[in-house]
């Protein structure tokens, strides 16, 4: 079962159904490369996870801190890089480095979804890229709304969605159907194939209303809130099949980088709603 994601997808790593738990993995119940179990599931029958006879450090299986330290990490650059954009880009430089970061980071961001072998530094530069973006678009909405307090409310309305999906996904049991995931597939693609048009066209003049802060605008935000919300679904059990079926441990970064695209799609979104909420003064 694949991921809406296409940072996860990249990787058979977070695909247990193809037969392999992970790069290089035995037959089922076969010794491992490097003394590691066969297909038995990590820390199934056979060894204890914490021992690989020989294996050289990035071989290990992925473990849930592994996601969540750099997850953390990548985050972390997001909100410096955000920082430095609000406080210390020139004002004359303000709209360059807008269109700048959000193109550097829509490339990289392209670049590593599609790349079979994750790079860390290209994490980190993509975060840096949508910290600048983020950082800028962030001051003009609080300057719409003139309430500096507004990034901050979308922020912790990021943190809330995103701790009560995680315990709805747990708690609740959902399970994550093929049905499921080609529908949030097929939606992601179409709203993201809609705003990339409308960017386009907002450059040359056209303007439809769908990234403004008018009816529209709130039910485009409103939708890519929403599926933002189901990605994150898909995006825990991808993770989670991946830590279960032993993805190697630099897939982490990968499952982290694909929940930083997530989450800042879902914060930018829920920004928008609240400023479009709260109308401009």
């Amino acid at each position: 079962m694949q991921s809406s994601n296409p940072v996860l997808n990249r990787s058979s790593a977070f695909a247990p159904g193809q037969g392999q738990a992970y790069p290089g993995a035995a037959p089922y119940g076969q010794p491992g490369p490097y003394g590691q179990p066969g297909q038995q599931g990590y820390g199934g029958p056979g060894m204890p996870p914490q021992q690989y006879q020989g294996a050289p450090a990035g071989s290990r299986p992925m473990t849930l801190d592994d996601v969540i330290v750099k997850t953390s990490i990548t985050l972390a650059v997001v909100v410096v890089a955000a920082a430095l954009a609000w406080w210390r880009i020139p004002t004359d430089l303000v709209t360059p480095a807008f269109l700048g970061g959000a193109l550097v980071a829509f490339a990289l961001g392209m670049v590593l979804s599609f790349s079979r072998k994750i790079n860390p530094a290209l994490v980190m530069a993509y975060a840096v890229a949508e910290g600048v973006f983020l950082g800028i678009g962030s001051k003009f909405i609080a300057g719409y709304v003139d309430d500096a307090g507004i990034v901050v409310q979308a922020v912790l309305a990021t943190m809330v969605t995103a701790g009560m999906t995680l315990a709805t996904y747990k708690y609740f049991a959902i399970k994550v159907t093929p049905k499921f995931t080609k529908m949030v597939v097929i939606a992601t693609m179409g709203f993201a194939g809609v705003i990339l048009i409308n960017f386009i066209a907002s450059l040359l003049g056209f303007n439809s209303g769908i990234g403004g802060f008018g009816p529209m605008g709130l039910l485009f935000a409103a939708i890519g809130a929403g599926l933002a919300v189901f990605n994150l679904i898909l995006d825990f059990d991808m993770i989670e099949q991946g830590v279960k079926h032993g993805a190697p441990q630099n897939e982490a970064w990968r499952a982290a980088f694909g929940l930083t695209v997530t989450l800042v799609w879902l914060y930018w979104n829920l920004l928008r709603i609240l400023a479009i909420l709260r109308g401009g003064d």
